[in-house]
């Protein structure tokens, strides 16, 4: 699934190819990939119309803002789940089978969502709602990881206690949003705590430099547009950079690129975690 850096990768290149963005017509392919309206045709209705005035990130969430002669017009929601991508088209070349959704401006330029395993979603917000009234999954997300309230403070007082694994904490959205396996695995390292660590017991100084890590780890793969394991790509159709230069996350049997130590691999809460059994500890 797209983490933070891979979503955040997408949100930039949507700010870049779609701002001022007329929307002239929009074809829905699929309608699950549709959350809100519960009818497509609503969806369509909606967009049509409107000008893209810019586009936030929030967790894993796109979120593109909606006017109308100038005036709010609401918000258009996306979650890329597993799978989901977007392709800038600009010639007429036919849609393959995994197109979900279709959407072209004045010009017959296209914005195209392609979704191999369908698990992608888009809402339309009216201008009157709250955004998280219609796309409730924003209202469970912790702070950002580059925000001030995302602290090692904050994360000792939230993991106080816990006997839950400290990877398993760093991929609960509602403490930190955004984070998932592969970065999770990466700040780990770097830090030089294990995952299998009970969140409760690791210190303050330790979160610090936790915290740091994480920012670190996922502002350089923003600079690497994101990683590419399987189905991630830009809206070019480029693949992300940074999974060759990952330390530990699909490296299970592999020498440690710090004390040549064979990088072990195993399941951590349903999870594959990658970890250095020398350097982390």
């Amino acid at each position: 699934m797209p983490e933070l850096p891979e979503v955040e990768t997408v949100r930039r290149g949507l700010q870049q190819q779609t701002t001022g963005f007329s929307v002239g017509r929009v074809q829905v392919l699929r309608q699950r990939a549709i959350a809100s309206p519960l009818e497509p045709g609503a969806f369509e209705a909606a967009l049509v119309g409107c000008t893209l005035a810019g586009w936030q990130r929030r967790g894993k969430y796109l979120l593109g803002q909606l006017e109308q002669v100038g005036e709010p017009a609401g918000w258009w929601g996306v979650h890329l789940r597993m799978t989901g991508q977007f392709l800038w088209i600009r010639d007429d070349r036919p849609a393959c089978g995994h197109t979900r959704v279709r959407i072209w401006n004045q010009e017959g330029e296209e914005l195209r969502f392609v979704d191999t395993r369908s698990f992608g979603q888009m809402w339309w917000v009216p201008a009157a709602l709250p955004v998280e009234q219609v796309i409730t999954g924003l209202q469970r997300l912790g702070p950002e990881p580059f925000s001030a309230a995302f602290s090692a403070t904050y994360l000792q007082q939230r993991l106080r206690g816990s006997r839950r694994s400290i990877k398993a904490a760093l991929l609960d959205q509602a403490l930190v949003a955004g984070v998932g396996n592969i970065y999770a695995d990466e700040a780990l390292f770097a830090a030089r705590i294990r995952p299998h660590t009970p969140s409760g017991k690791v210190s303050l100084a330790r979160l610090e430099r936790l915290r740091q890590a994480l920012v670190e780890v996922l502002d350089t793969s923003i600079g690497a547009g994101g990683t590419t394991f399987s189905d991630f790509r830009d809206l070019t159709g480029t693949n992300g950079n940074y999974g060759g230069q990952a330390l530990v996350y699909r490296r299970g049997g592999q020498p440690c690129r710090s004390c040549g130590s064979s990088i072990r691999r195993e399941k951590l809460g349903g999870r594959s975690s990658h970890w250095c059994p020398r350097c982390q500890h």
